[in-house]
């Protein structure tokens, strides 16, 4: 055991801690320095787990199979970033984006043609919440079988896990519209369109956000376990399944750290895509300072 390490780690934890906890108790005359503090507050206490990760695994002398320590992560990072970047491309950019728009897209627009059919709203909605709960590890395989081993069968994968939240999500959107706002729109006379168009849709903008948000982490997921059963030689989740194998922990850890930032960044654009389109909701506006 080297106590050195975990003790260094742990008078840094405290000391962030402490930091932290008197910096989220100050308010500040300058709106810069609180969104300052506001960004600083989650990326020291993030810094802090990492040393505390390093701190651990170097003072109790834990084997680099079980769980590599931060530094060593990086090293792989590092060194491996050729490999890193054809298994993202190949992972992110083709099977995510493309069925992480194709599944959003489509479910938008059914949600939008079965707005008027009561009946295929009744049929479909217990469809897709059955559909959304089905696991990724049966529907996998069977489109790996249908789509072939590339980056197909992944898109594939990705809309069926991305179309039903976007639609169940849709439809409760422009139902949320009150009816002494619906009532409004007639009396001005406003055809179905005009009333979608500039009541409906803003009303459901929120929940329309919701399912993206969710959706784009259940693409992440949904892609990376879809390598584990066919996948040409690249991939993240080819890359997670052979290391494994192989007992290289380290590269592992790398892909993994990889899809957190890709996942977290994908999710922290959509999110900022909302906050500018949906300004007007109270639960935007409550959030601003």
């Amino acid at each position: 055991m080297n106590s050195a390490y975990l003790i260094s780690a742990i008078v840094f934890w405290l000391c962030a801690w402490g930091l932290n906890e008197w910096l989220v108790r100050q308010t500040f005359a300058s709106d810069a320095a609180n969104r300052a503090v506001r960004i600083f507050v989650p990326v020291l206490f993030g810094v802090a787990i990492l040393v505390m990760w390093e701190g651990v695994t170097r003072g109790f002398n834990i084997p680099t199979i079980l769980l590599p320590a931060p530094t060593m992560i990086w090293a792989k990072l590092t060194s491996s970033v050729p490999t890193l970047w054809a298994d993202f491309r190949q992972t992110f950019l083709k099977a995510v984006l493309t069925g992480y728009v194709m599944g959003c897209g489509l479910g938008f627009l059914v949600a939008i043609l079965i707005d008027r059919s009561p009946f295929l709203q009744k049929g479909l909605l217990p469809i897709g919440n059955f559909v959304s709960a089905l696991p990724v590890v049966g529907i996998a395989p069977i489109m790996v079988m249908w789509f072939g081993f590339d980056w197909q069968s992944k898109v594939a994968v990705v809309v069926i896990m991305t179309f039903f939240p976007m639609l169940v999500n849709t439809v409760q959107g422009l139902a949320s519209a009150s009816e002494m706002e619906r009532d409004l729109m007639r009396t001005y006379a406003a055809t179905w369109w005009q009333t979608l168009v500039k009541l409906r849709l803003p009303a459901a903008g929120p929940f329309i956000f919701n399912a993206l948000k969710i959706n784009s982490t259940l693409a992440l997921i949904g892609a990376i376990v879809a390598e584990f059963f066919g996948t040409p030689i690249v991939g993240m989740g080819f890359r997670i399944s052979t290391e494994v194998g192989r007992s290289n922990v380290d590269m592992v850890w790398a892909e993994i750290a990889v899809a957190a930032v890709a996942g977290s960044a994908f999710y922290a654009v959509v999110a900022l895509i909302e906050r500018s389109a949906t300004f007007w909701h109270p639960s935007v506006r409550g959030g601003q300072t």
